[in-house]
């Protein structure tokens, strides 16, 4: 009957525990004053990277003379579909183009890219029509959210709004106030970090993400305390396993 007790003792302090948390700092944007206007003024724009996979498509009114500046693989064996192949950004920042050769493109946006590729393309096509597409851009959430994992990014942008959405959102015990973004350049990786409970962070650096960056949400002193408690109540639980184990063998034995 004593044991019994401090079991149900046990579970009530664990109830409590997980139930009761800070309110503050669990709202986005929560200095933001009623019908007040957020104007999104951060001028980003994609940059290509090392190592990124650039996909280039090149179309003009005469098929045959855009042709050789698109490379293809597995075309015409055995009925095989086409695949176009990817460009790959080297470590010197470049990438090897059908014909023209070497062509740098680190540093520069989609549209840079294109513009660039069009005066490289002027002696041999008149008005080419050039589609670019980054292919492995993507996002890791980590930490306390609901779904952590690697996602895809459709098109050249994305906030970090948006990534934590597609990570289902931070949960409860995770902190809004300092989210670390952890972001490479070529090699070199740098550490960011931004306040979501503030207005002021759609001007951060990192509101807005580049491919294979890395978003890491923080426990809070709630997420930080549960962990603990899990801790000493697997062990808690370990010891009365064995004190019960212990119990029941004398038990038998007399």
């Amino acid at each position: 009957m004593r044991l019994n007790f401090k079991l149900v003792c046990l579970s009530v302090m664990t109830l409590m525990l997980f139930s009761c948390g800070p309110q503050k700092g669990v709202v986005y944007f929560e200095d933001a004053s009623q019908f007040e206007t957020l104007v999104d003024d951060n001028a980003f724009t994609t940059k290509f990277k090392v190592d990124d996979l650039i996909s280039i498509h090149v179309s003009t009114l005469d098929p045959e003379a855009s042709a050789p500046f698109n490379l293809f693989r597995g075309a015409g064996e055995g009925g095989i579909r086409p695949e176009q192949v990817n460009y790959l950004v080297d470590k010197n920042g470049e990438i090897d183009f059908p014909v023209i050769g070497k062509v740098r493109v680190v540093g520069l946006s989609p549209s840079e890219t294109q513009n660039l590729l069009r005066e490289k393309l002027a002696d041999y096509l008149k008005n080419p029509i050039i589609n670019i597409r980054i292919r492995n851009f993507t996002v890791t959430v980590l930490g306390s959210v609901n779904r952590p994992g690697t996602y895809e990014v459709n098109g050249e942008k994305i906030n970090i709004m948006e990534a934590l959405g597609l990570a289902g959102d931070i949960n409860i015990k995770g902190r809004r106030d300092n989210i670390m973004v952890i972001r490479d350049f070529d090699g070199t990786k740098v550490y960011n970090r931004i306040n979501l409970n503030n207005k002021d962070a759609l001007k951060s650096p990192v509101y807005y993400l580049t491919q294979n960056d890395v978003v890491y949400v923080e426990p809070n002193e709630s997420g930080k305390t549960a962990s603990n408690f899990d801790q000493r109540a697997t062990l808690a639980v370990s010891i009365l396993s064995i004190l019960i184990t212990s119990t029941v063998v004398l038990l038998t034995r007399n």
